[in-house]
């Protein structure tokens, strides 16, 4: 009998080490507001100025995204959807107000459980203490491009407890969030655990500071730029002044002529160029020390020979709009500001070089890295589903065909109406409601309500709306059912907002 028993305690000793052994450390990069078109592996009109070869690599030895989506395009609700694996109507951090107290973060509280040593670097953002992670180095709110100040899990209460990187030639956050990370991975305290750390840069988020040795990176360059900043043709309400905060002195309120310091006395054109161009060499500077900070990281895990043995991944909490439309900041359901740059490296189940068409949206994310670390059965409350087999390679029959998006912040900081809708393969179908009902933060002023509906095959710029097409008419009618049946998929349903149903059934 004694030896029956030793001889099964041994195979489970065996049978644990082993699946221990097999699951991947997991790093987790994520920078705030990194358009996926400011991406050179994306292929767009910037690809040409080389701005992400480190970034690049990874689609190079891994997989990259084509139709990865956010679900609500600002930084805490697209944050909180990644911790909880939710939607924001239902995790209830709709808008910049919002926050996830430690036993909502189950992204870490899960990975902890599966034999994870984690850790959350960088910008958190979501106001309570993470407290799930083993470790934290969390900048305060946004946080300070330059000598930041980093809240740290330590004796003292959160939020006293704090680390300070100052000296007398300054130091960029980008640099900062970098070395903390490294530091964390050279020292930390189990490392006969895989770990799962969350490397998260402000940059390249607003007002654009980047490191002072990039300052002449775009002096000589001129930036590409994009046509619709020029010719919007018929995009947006039709029949109406587009809303949105802009490059152009479009909108006088706010507009990126006020945050690059253009002269007020130059014509239209002159003020745009001169405002687009600082723009994006902002932008695109920031991104430069992103892209050198993941190297130097990249560099760490092949030098201690865990590159191989690391699931990478490299995302942005949501788009950004660089001109398109005259637009800046995110926001909008539209496709710079909607599409999530998603690369991942993992060379022991992801064909180098995969590129994905297939759908998905931020509520995949935690499953999907969940899967990476053999997790086997899923919290009950998740929305989203792993997307591990596509990555492999692998056939998912009913996946998803679709993604719900909705914006609450109406009206606030850059001028976008509250709206919801619906992306599918081929169409855009966009329901701007224009009402705050309860969002913290939004404007309470309505706005008009109306549609927009795309052709992405036909259109993929967003330059025709065809709300009022009658060649579209049938179509429009089957995405608005295809839009409720979503929203009722997704248990966010508008019978709580009687203002709101009156609009909807006005305008529907």
């Amino acid at each position: 009998m004694m030896r029956i028993l030793s001889s099964f305690f041994l195979i489970l000793y065996f049978a644990f080490t082993l699946s221990a052994a097999d699951q991947p450390n997991i790093l987790f990069i994520m920078s705030d507001d990194h358009a996926a078109h400011a991406i050179g592996a994306y292929g767009s009109r910037l690809a040409a100025l080389d701005p992400t070869p480190n970034i690049d690599r990874l689609a190079k030895e891994g997989a990259l995204l084509e139709n990865c989506f956010c679900t609500n395009s600002i930084c805490t609700p697209s944050r909180a959807t990644i911790m909880t694996g939710q939607y924001s109507h239902t995790n209830g951090v709709t808008t910049l107000n919002g926050s996830i107290e430690p036993a909502r973060q189950t992204l870490a509280l899960q990975m902890k459980a599966a034999g994870y040593e984690t850790a959350m670097v960088g910008k958190w953002h979501l106001k309570k203490e993470p407290a799930a992670f083993n470790y934290y180095c969390v900048l305060p709110g946004q946080g300070s491009y330059f000598n930041p100040i980093f809240r740290v899990r330590g004796k003292e209460e959160w939020p006293q407890n704090t680390r300070r990187f100052a000296r007398y030639d300054s130091v960029h956050s980008s640099d900062a969030i970098t070395q903390i990370s490294l530091d964390w991975l050279k020292t930390r305290k189990s490392k006969d655990k895989p770990f799962f750390l969350m490397h998260h840069y402000k940059a390249p988020h607003d007002n654009f500071e980047n490191a002072e040795r990039y300052d002449w990176l775009y002096e000589e360059v001129m930036i590409p730029e994009p046509e619709s900043l020029w010719n919007r043709g018929e995009h947006g309400p039709i029949g109406r002044e587009l809303y949105g905060t802009s490059v152009s002195p479009r909108n006088k309120r706010r507009n990126m002529g006020h945050h690059m310091f253009v002269p007020q006395d130059l014509g239209d054109e002159e003020y745009t160029r001169t405002a687009y161009q600082r723009y994006l060499k902002k932008f695109l500077s920031c991104v430069k020390g992103v892209d050198d900070g993941v190297g130097r990281v990249l560099d760490y895990l092949d030098q201690t020979g865990q590159l191989d043995n690391t699931v990478i991944v490299y995302t942005a909490d949501q788009g950004f709009m660089l001109g398109e439309h005259d637009y800046i900041d995110k926001r909008w359901m539209y496709e710079e500001s909607l599409r999530m740059p998603f690369l991942v490296r993992y060379p022991k189940s992801i064909k180098a070089g995969t590129r994905l068409e297939q759908l998905v949206n931020n509520v995949d994310f935690a499953p999907t890295l969940l899967d990476f670390a053999s997790v086997e059965t899923m919290p009950e409350q998740f929305q989203g589903r792993s997307f591990k087999p596509l990555l492999e390679g692998k056939e998912i029959k009913d996946w998803k065909t679709q993604s719900y998006y909705r914006y609450w912040m109406h009206m606030a900081h850059h001028d976008n109406p509250a709206h919801y809708g619906l992306r599918t393969e081929r169409y855009k179908l966009i329901f701007f409601y224009g009402l705050p009902l309860d969002a913290p933060g939004a404007q309470k002023q309505p706005t008009p309500p109306h549609w927009e509906l795309y052709d992405l095959e036909n259109d993929p710029h967003e330059m025709q709306n065809l709300a009022e097409n009658p060649e579209y008419a049938s179509i429009l009618n089957s995405l608005k059912k295809e839009l409720l049946e979503e929203k009722k998929r997704v248990g966010d349903l508008d019978e709580k907002y009687p203002a709101l149903m009156k609009v909807r059934e006005q305008a529907w």
